[in-house]
């Protein structure tokens, strides 16, 4: 099992209580909702930044070849989807 460290983290009082008393609602620890939702922020934030990198991996992708595809095509393409004339993605282009 991996060892943990100790982390300390300042509160304004009001949001110390805030946190108190949801602790208490849901009959856990202070500490186990902190460890929850910096899980949780972590994860999300995680997602963005792998978004992001895709996006901006894309971008530098198409400033090198100018290969693409419309917007116009994409939406001709998804309005296909579920029909019986369903189209194969459109080939990306100069």
């Amino acid at each position: 099992m991996p060892t943990k460290a100790t982390t300390s983290v300042k509160l304004e009082p009001d949001m110390k209580e805030r946190l108190q008393r949801l602790a208490e609602a849901r009959q856990r620890k202070p500490h186990w909702l902190m460890r929850e939702a910096i899980g949780q922020y972590l994860e999300r934030e995680e997602k963005r930044q792998a978004v992001y990198d895709d996006a901006r991996k894309a971008w530098e992708e198409y400033q090198a070849t100018g290969l693409h595809v419309t917007g116009e095509e994409v939406s001709a393409w998804l309005e296909t989807w579920g029909t019986d004339d369903e189209k194969a993605a459109p080939e990306c282009h100069k």
